[in-house]
């Protein structure tokens, strides 16, 4: 009898792959964090002994969640403005509050909070875009999650850097710094086509070659974007972007809710990875992404929340249900996005968008052993005829038991093993109190701000987003 760390009993098992296969009784074998074997569970009491056994009848076990689009420390901003267009968001109440209150301090809490959200919705693994990354790497590190951290680039000064050259200059210092850390990857993460110009954006593709780590970038979000690139640049920004020769298997294009039938042909032919985040997409009324066509075209599409302003959560187990009916709605067929084709978007696509499918994303034999499990047992989610249909149409976050991360127990029984709610909240708490001061300083609400610090912050946002 072979002795390992850990052994998980289940009622079912959903690997991801084989594609579209739930095994039942079945057990999964961990040894240093690995995955080392899949097999039936009387098999299993025969063929191991575990330091720690988990007998979780009644639970499936599905690969870690894996949101491939986050602004993690806008958890902070959950709720603070609502019913808005994006540009109106984003010019009248998002940047003016950001600027006003970012700091080191607000991504380190608001990075916990959303860590601690993100567990207990089963996510084992994030991709995030913010400023101070090197902060948000800190917090994750302390966390035990699995994260891609984004350097950020922008044309305009920021709290993060003053111009386009600072931006890739702390890009390059952030990812040397992270190079020794086991969980965490990088991404060049210039946030939209209409911030960066194409001198930067060159720049950028040509340091993130020499990384070797993913582009990640907004594009083709709403209509208003493709009408200013057209009027600015002649051309629309996916055009664009290719012609500054962004786009390869190592890009990640968000949302892209205003596509050609010309440039999912692109997409495909690039090999581009498409992130889409369907909640985030209908609450800014940004539009539809056109999954069933990618799918047909053999894109990758991966799944995301976006931050916690536009969501306003971090729900991956959501998205999926979402994304399933939305793509089924619009192509009026039912087969359209199916329950394994939704998890597979949430773990796996997700992993191969990130690079790193070799180390996560399905349940085998050799890869870290990222999994989550979620409980079936409840009478919202019974009777169980098919697990993978129960797990994308019937099933809540909150039925999310446990998590673990490179076989590190970090959500167990509900409880979170590595971060301290309590002392969590308190944060929150406290952030929500100076928050409200910024905005009735601001006079944000009910009304964009009138006064004339405020329209001059818009006016240098809105310049060098047009420059």
């Amino acid at each position: 009898m072979q002795h390992v760390d850990t052994l998980i009993y289940a009622g079912w098992i959903i690997p991801v792959e084989p594609e579209n296969t739930v095994y039942e009784q079945y057990a999964i074998a961990i040894q240093e964090g690995k995955i080392i074997a899949l097999l039936p569970s009387d098999e299993a009491v025969s063929r191991y002994s575990a330091r720690i056994t988990h007998r979780l009848s009644t639970h499936v076990l599905i690969p870690g969640l894996i949101n491939t689009h986050t602004h993690a420390a806008m958890s902070l901003l959950r709720g603070i403005a609502n019913d808005l267009p994006l540009y109106e968001w984003l010019n009248t109440r998002i940047w003016p509050i950001e600027q006003a209150c970012m700091g080191k301090e607000f991504v380190a809490h608001g990075t916990q909070l959303a860590i601690a959200e993100m567990l207990r919705s089963g996510v084992t693994c994030f991709n995030d875009m913010y400023f101070f990354p090197d902060v948000t790497a800190e917090v994750v590190e302390k966390s035990g999650i699995r994260a891609a951290i984004g350097l950020i680039l922008l044309d305009f000064p920021t709290v993060w850097a003053k111009d386009a050259n600072e931006y890739l200059q702390k890009a390059q210092t952030v990812h040397d710094q992270l190079e020794s850390y086991s969980l965490i990857t990088t991404t060049l993460a210039p946030h939209a086509p209409y911030t960066v110009s194409d001198m930067p954006l060159i720049q950028g593709r040509d340091l993130a070659e020499k990384l070797n780590i993913p582009i990640h970038i907004h594009v083709h979000e709403t209509i208003e974007e493709i009408q200013g690139s057209i009027k600015q640049y002649g051309k629309r920004p996916l055009a664009r972007l290719n012609k500054l020769g962004l786009l390869s298997p190592h890009f990640m294009g968000v949302h892209l809710t205003q596509l050609q039938a010309d440039e999912i042909d692109l997409l495909a032919k690039k090999g581009v990875n498409v992130v889409y985040c369907p909640e985030s997409n209908m609450k800014l009324a940004s539009g539809f992404c056109p999954v069933h066509e990618l799918l047909s075209h053999c894109v990758n599409v991966a799944l995301g929340t976006d931050g916690c302003a536009s969501n306003d959560d971090l729900d991956i187990l959501g998205e999926m249900h979402t994304a399933a009916l939305l793509a089924k709605g619009l192509s009026q067929d039912a087969r359209t996005l199916t329950a394994a084709q939704a998890l597979q978007m949430a773990t796996l696509n997700g992993a191969k968008a990130l690079g790193i499918d070799r180390i996560t994303g399905s349940l085998v034999p050799g890869k870290a052993a990222d999994i989550t499990a979620i409980d079936l047992n409840e009478l919202e989610t019974q009777p169980v005829y098919n697990a993978l249909s129960q797990l994308i149409y019937s099933v809540n976050r909150d039925k999310v038991t446990d998590v673990w991360v490179a076989g590190k127990h970090l959500l167990k029984s509900r409880a979170l093993t590595s971060l301290d709610v309590h002392d969590i909240k308190a944060k929150t708490h406290a952030w929500r109190t100076k928050i409200i001061n910024i905005v009735e300083k601001l006079n944000i609400t009910p009304i964009p701000p009138k006064n004339e610090e405020i329209d001059s912050i818009h006016d240098t946002i809105e310049d060098n987003a047009q420059e």
